[in-house]
């Protein structure tokens, strides 16, 4: 007897956590949607320099963004295209981005993961998309060669400038014009 109440017991609590569960899943993404469509507004109110971003059809939380690359880099003249998906407890966790654009850079690998501090550790509520894009965009300008994802790209820049310039020049005329 005593047995059926406990597995009675554990039964509710089971089912009510479940439950909860589920009712607290579904507000963190109503509470993304919400955000992400604001970004979206003023994204196209207010768009940064040399980027433009926005939903994959009718997904808010797939994004494609462009990026022209910066005037005073090797990535002049380039139109390079990003995935950006949220996830559905956006703005706690990072957005997940990276390059469909192949390009030569020491914080960019052959999948297009990006290697920036923003994207993982220093990921905080208060950034946008916004911020992430323009920070991907000094990323091009100013490299960092201290917290590379291509160790031999690195050490080009560091060791051979005028090559890494020379090679992500002829990268972004193959593959981003």
């Amino acid at each position: 007897m005593r047995e059926k109440i406990l597995n009675k017991i554990c039964s509710r609590l089971c089912k009510s956590w479940v439950v909860s569960c589920i009712l607290t899943q579904a507000s963190s993404s109503i509470m993304a949607s919400k955000r992400i469509s604001k970004e979206l507004m003023d994204l196209q109110r207010d768009p940064p320099t040399n980027c433009s971003a926005g939903p994959v059809a009718a997904n808010m939380f797939r994004w494609q963004a462009t990026i022209m690359g910066p005037p005073d880099s090797p990535y002049a003249g380039g139109v390079f295209h990003v995935n950006v998906d949220f996830p559905s407890d956006y703005p706690f966790k990072p957005p997940k981005v990276s390059f469909k654009t192949q390009v030569f850079h020491p914080n960019v690998n052959s999948n297009g993961s990006i290697c920036l501090d923003i994207l993982k550790e220093q990921w905080s509520p208060a950034l946008t998309i916004s911020k992430v894009l323009l920070s991907i965009c000094s990323l091009l300008t100013d490299p960092n060669p201290e917290d590379p994802l291509v160790p031999e790209i690195a050490h080009m820049y560091k060791t051979d400038r005028a090559k890494y310039e020379a090679t992500a020049r002829s990268w972004t005329q193959k593959y981003a014009v």
